[in-house]
């Protein structure tokens, strides 16, 4: 069961965000708060935290979100992304962004995404926040001292498209094992200890065509 925490300012909203997880069978809603304050105090017993942008100031998400592995997944709705950069940045398992009047099956697809630590959202607030060009990147990253292989780059731009160990081994036709392999070369050479995380660093390296 993919366990959900909404935190939104408006209780129509939550309402309305409640009814719609509620009626994925593999969903449940486990607390509503009108402000991330509220709404983070138990995030560990989070897989995913659904947030309209209103509630949750940049500062306030990252100071309520600790470093490590076993930090949920943030869902954030807002129609315009241009200041999301911070998003990507987040110590979060995966993160993801989508529109205000994004429909139901919509916000349970990326929900689900989401609990299995896949990036997901709209193209159009994605595509600026993943793009190196964009002038959110403020500063070159060093290169790598190791590249990545033309697999290993396969796999990374793989991951940038949302795509599960099993459905890039079926892509690319080798195994999920092999894909596992060369997921642990690319965060070592990345320097990640997650797919977005990697997906990031992959991004600013010039290694992911959007």
């Amino acid at each position: 069961m993919i366990r959900v925490i909404i935190t939104a300012p408006n209780p129509i909203l939550r309402t309305g965000l409640r009814e719609i997880l509620h009626a994925a069978e593999d969903i449940t809603v486990v607390r509503e708060a009108s402000n991330l304050d509220e709404g983070t105090r138990t995030a560990a017993e989070a897989d995913v935290i659904v947030i309209a942008l209103a509630s949750a100031p940049r500062a306030d998400l990252s100071r309520f979100l600790p470093d490590g592995e076993a930090n949920p997944a943030v869902l954030v709705l807002t129609n315009d992304a241009a200041d999301l950069a911070w998003l990507m940045r987040l110590p979060v398992r995966a993160w993801g962004v989508l529109p205000q009047d994004a429909d139901a099956p919509e916000i349970i697809a990326a929900t689900r995404a989401l609990s299995e630590g896949l990036i997901a959202g709209s193209p159009r607030l994605l595509k600026p926040l993943m793009s190196h060009q964009n002038a959110l990147v403020v500063s070159q990253p060093e290169p790598l001292a190791e590249p990545l292989t033309e697999r290993e780059r396969q796999v990374l731009q793989q991951i940038a498209q949302g795509l599960a160990n099993k459905q890039i081994a079926a892509a690319l036709g080798i195994s999920e094992h092999t894909v596992k392999f060369h997921l642990s070369s690319i965060y070592a050479k990345l320097g990640a200890t997650n797919r977005t995380e990697a997906v990031r660093l992959g991004t600013l390296q010039g290694l992911i065509v959007l």
